[in-house]
């Protein structure tokens, strides 16, 4: 199943549960934010931008503009539509984002030339997304891809992602594996969020819970809940 596909069936829930706990998956969008060092005054794209969720976090003065094929993120406000090719100019962009969707996309070097063409010369490229050999791997493709509406098999990030990124015309300057955690009021809150954001079926939140706690870990710290993720990120610049 490609991007499209999956998130035109449950984009929706997906979409619900970032509107329910907004602040949750904070450190997801901030941490990638400090990588690129922004200074303000950039146009940004933001691709697959979901329900535009990585906008909240950027400087005031950036230009922000999203492009998410899924109709259902985005409240019916507009119609389905492809992910590639990228519907802007040559050149449009300062900075680009791709967060925690790619691993939704086997080939990703026609995607990664769809960036390097949008981007101005030398313009920064961010990707986020999960490593193929780490935790949150396994519990996607292993809990969630058992019970959720679409399965789930990622193609995740690994050392030959690099190798496509300098094949496609960048050059990477990062690549860090960075942990961090999603924040709750409670362990229940944990599984709620997760049963709704992957669109878990027929397992209650509690147990939900306790499959975070087995392939994650949940923490407490100053009265919060955080359940542990960790995203591979890579910060590349556009080759001229």
């Amino acid at each position: 199943m490609n991007y499209e596909t999956i998130f035109r069936e449950r984009g929706g829930a997906y979409h619900e549960a970032m509107k329910r706990w907004p602040e949750a998956r904070r450190d997801e969008f901030s941490i990638p934010l400090q990588r690129a060092g922004l200074n303000g005054g950039e146009t940004v794209i933001d691709v697959p931008a979901g329900g535009g969720y990585l906008a909240r976090y950027l400087p005031p003065s950036c230009r922000w503009f999203g492009h998410e094929p899924s109709a259902s993120f985005l409240d019916g406000a507009a119609r389905d539509s492809e992910l590639l090719p990228l519907p802007w100019r040559d050149g449009f962009a300062d900075a680009a984002f791709s967060i925690a969707g790619l691993h939704h996309i086997a080939d990703k070097r026609p995607f990664f030339t769809e960036v390097r063409r949008v981007l101005a010369p030398g313009g920064l490229f961010v990707l986020a997304d999960a490593h193929r050999d780490s935790r949150v791997a396994r519990f996607l493709d292993e809990f969630v891809g058992a019970h959720n509406s679409t399965g789930h098999e990622g193609d995740y990030l690994h050392d030959g992602t690099l190798d496509d990124l300098e094949a496609s015309g960048f050059a990477v300057t990062e690549a860090r594996l960075s942990p961090y955690c999603w924040w709750f009021a409670d362990r229940l809150e944990v599984g709620a969020f997760c049963k709704l954001l992957f669109d878990v079926r027929d397992v209650e939140p509690g147990a939900v819970a306790d499959a975070v706690q087995e392939y994650l870990g949940i923490v407490q710290r100053d009265g919060a809940t955080g359940m542990r993720w960790e995203l591979l990120i890579v910060c590349c610049r556009r080759r001229d």
